[in-house]
């Protein structure tokens, strides 16, 4: 079976492959022109498919590396600072600013953790316990020192009456 040249040019032009993948779709489809074009058709199609999937796996797992990256830095700088519960000078309870995040959402998600976060507000409360918020660079975290005060939040109670 004669494959010319004619027929080689024609599905070059409608496809842009190569001289070698033009015969061999002839080849393989015995010379028809309009099977040899649906061939490459659906090889194109399976291979641009292929390619689009890659590429969005590649975006996906780039952009989870990006929001991993970003939950760590947010965790770091929530270990850099510090809730504090004083009385007076004394501290009385200290923990990183996460863990008083996830006991906010704790007490979100259960009704007996939030009533018991409100009793416990209002007995600080009567007892003049005051709440300080801290953040220290990573520097200090790693050599303690006096806390400066232009570095924290403070809130004190007002005296009841």
């Amino acid at each position: 079976m004669s494959i010319d040249l004619e027929k080689i040019d024609l599905i070059r032009n409608r496809t842009g492959v190569s001289y070698r993948e033009a015969k061999k779709a002839l080849d393989e489809t015995g010379g028809d022109v309009i099977e040899a074009l649906i061939k490459l058709e659906e090889t194109d199609r399976s291979f641009i498919g292929t390619m689009e999937q890659q590429e969005f796996t590649e975006k996906v797992q780039g952009r989870a590396q990006d929001i991993m990256e970003q939950i760590k830095s947010v965790l770091q700088r929530g270990q850099d600072t510090r809730i504090k519960v004083k009385q007076g000078e004394r501290t009385v309870f200290e923990m990183p600013a996460t863990m008083g995040a996830l006991g906010v959402l704790a007490a979100l998600a259960s009704s007996e953790l939030a009533i018991l976060g409100a009793l416990g507000t209002a007995t600080a409360m009567a007892k003049n316990y005051s709440l300080e918020i801290e953040h220290r660079p990573k520097k200090e975290v790693d050599q303690p020192k006096q806390a400066d005060p232009n570095d924290a939040f403070l809130y004190k109670n007002p005296p009841m009456q």
